[in-house]
């Protein structure tokens, strides 16, 4: 199983041999995923342990995530929780986050996990009607709705909430030139507007004084902000 990384090979495997081992099931539930053809759009392990330590260390009464996929990250966050912590998941498709779903039954977390299908940003209006709060985000969904899911998260979450967003180093490609349009659709490609949309939010989070902020580049890029 392999995960692009911008580190040589020799220090990848070198940092990845000190990790602490992932968990049996969420290593059946990894090698299931790479089954499919965009199977390495789930988290890599260093990320998932990252974001393991960072829930034990937020202990968050209530987690959202943007982007379930086959559910391995959900996986990672609901083991980590506190026992009666919940997270809540946003995701379009019933194919792929069925697939995780008997992991999680298995793992003992389904219980914690409320899963809602439909447009993140329909959800997340929805949250908000209810009230609902949240003091830890993961997200790892529409490159170019980034910044339309920050701002939606903020006012759902209290101070000292963490909010996390994934692939934002784009392997390497937000320190390209800025895309041109393209001559025939007169339009940026998709691919490159959504690297330029991440690149745009990495600097409004860094000069956002609703937020500290620190940029990781564990595997493909963490932007980790801190609500004040």
């Amino acid at each position: 199983m392999s995960f692009k990384s911008l580190l040589p090979d020799s220090v990848s495997h070198y940092a990845n041999a000190l990790m602490s081992p992932e968990p049996a099931i969420l290593q059946r539930l990894r090698a299931r995923t790479m089954l499919l053809p965009n199977g390495d759009m789930q988290i890599s392990p260093d990320q998932g342990r990252l974001l393991a330590i960072l829930v034990r260390i937020a202990a968050p009464k209530s987690a959202i995530e943007i982007g379930t996929f086959t559910g391995t990250s959900a996986l990672v966050i609901a083991s980590a929780l506190p026992p009666a912590s919940r997270l809540t998941c946003l995701d379009l498709s019933a194919e792929w986050t069925s697939i995780g779903q008997s992991y999680w039954q298995e793992a003992g977390v389904a219980g914690r996990i409320t899963l809602r299908l439909g447009p993140a940003l329909d959800s997340l209006a929805a949250l908000a009607q209810d009230r609902a709060a949240f003091d830890f985000a993961f997200v790892d969904a529409d490159k170019i709705a980034y910044d339309a899911y920050y701002e939606a998260l903020l006012p759902l979450m209290p101070t000292g909430g963490l909010l996390i967003f994934d692939n934002m180093l784009r392997h390497g490609a937000v320190a390209e030139p800025d895309p041109k349009v393209d001559e025939a659709s007169r339009r940026v490609p998709t691919e490159q507007a959504g690297t330029a949309a991440i690149r745009a939010l990495s600097q409004k989070i860094r000069d956002d004084p609703r937020v500290d902020s620190a940029f990781l580049t564990v595997g493909d890029g963490f932007h980790i902000a801190r609500k004040k």
